[in-house]
């Protein structure tokens, strides 16, 4: 088998059913002497085996500092608390570090929203069902009816919700009913709509979007036939943190496929859909695993 430098980087196979004793430790703070010693000697001296660790650092001095670990401690599901409240007291206190402790066999609650196309979310479905996603859908929200017989077959509840500029507001307080204190993360698989400040402040956990990678030359209604009018020679998607500044969020993957003045308006749609399912499924497997850290606009993706 042989690689590209434009192929997507690997990341570390999970396994299909994570121990009840493996956890996940993310860290960032200022880039410092001792960060990792101290992290390991804490986690050996818990009784725990380190299994992965990646670290970065944005710069040899003064920079900021990540960290990985994965690692497996007999018992962590009854420890969990108390070792998330020595591991502040003892290392986080010390290096004025952020962190999230996760329990790899925990998988995250996760909220689907869609509008009427369909190829993300089914796929994200389909996906979660094979165990190539290691998450819970919580449940499908979307502003139209149209998907819910292609929901069912799934067993995931289904919630219309009509949502348009004018009942704006009304929709999205339905919305947050329904998602507020349940899931842990909602992932917009085409959903067509403007999220609101007032709702990203409310809603209480992480969204991730994804959308073609045309923005900003062509935006608006029919972006594949204005790229095939312009000539365009890639066609790609982009995966990203949802913030308040309309499609700037951090960026956690993206991808691009080949195209040329053989390819309809039709073709580069369907690569299209291709490649926006490939990106918005790593981006949401990675965010569920613990790889993704924010970095101000930016990410760090382990």
């Amino acid at each position: 088998m042989t690689s590209t430098p434009d192929a997507p980087l690997p990341r570390a196979a999970s396994p299909a059913a994570p121990s009840r004793e493996r956890g996940r430790l993310m860290i960032q703070c200022q880039d410092q002497p001792g960060i990792v010693a101290a992290v390991s000697s804490f986690l050996t001296g818990a009784g725990a085996n380190i299994v992965t660790l990646d670290q970065f650092s944005t710069a040899a001095e003064g920079g900021r500092f990540f960290q990985r670990t994965e690692f497996h401690l007999p018992g962590l599901n009854a420890a969990r608390d108390d070792l998330e409240r020595r591991f502040a007291d003892e290392v986080a206190s010390r290096f004025d570090v952020d962190f999230q402790l996760s329990e790899a066999s925990r998988p995250k609650r996760v909220a689907i929203m869609a509008s009427k196309t369909d190829h993300c979310l089914l796929d994200l479905l389909w996906r979660n069902r094979r165990g190539e996603l290691d998450m819970s859908i919580a449940m499908v929200i979307s502003n139209h009816p149209d998907l819910a017989d292609d929901v069912r077959p799934f067993g995931v509840p289904y919630f219309h919700v009509p949502a348009t500029r004018d009942n704006r507001a009304e929709a999205e307080s339905r919305i947050l009913e329904l998602l507020r204190g349940n899931v842990d993360l909602v992932v917009l698989a085409r959903y067509m709509q403007i999220i609101t400040d007032d709702f990203l402040d409310a809603v209480g956990c992480p969204l991730i979007n994804i959308h073609h990678s045309f923005l900003p030359a062509f935006i608006g209604a029919a972006p594949y036939q204005k790229a095939k009018d312009r000539g365009v020679k890639l066609v790609g998607a982009t995966a990203h943190y949802v913030t308040a500044d309309l499609d700037e969020g951090p960026i956690i993957e993206q991808d691009v496929v080949r195209v040329d003045h053989r390819h309809s308006t039709a073709d580069l749609t369907r690569l299209g859909s291709d490649v926006e399912r490939a990106v918005l499924s790593r981006a949401v497997r990675w965010h569920c695993e613990d790889r993704v850290a924010r970095h101000g606009n930016s990410t760090v993706v382990f």
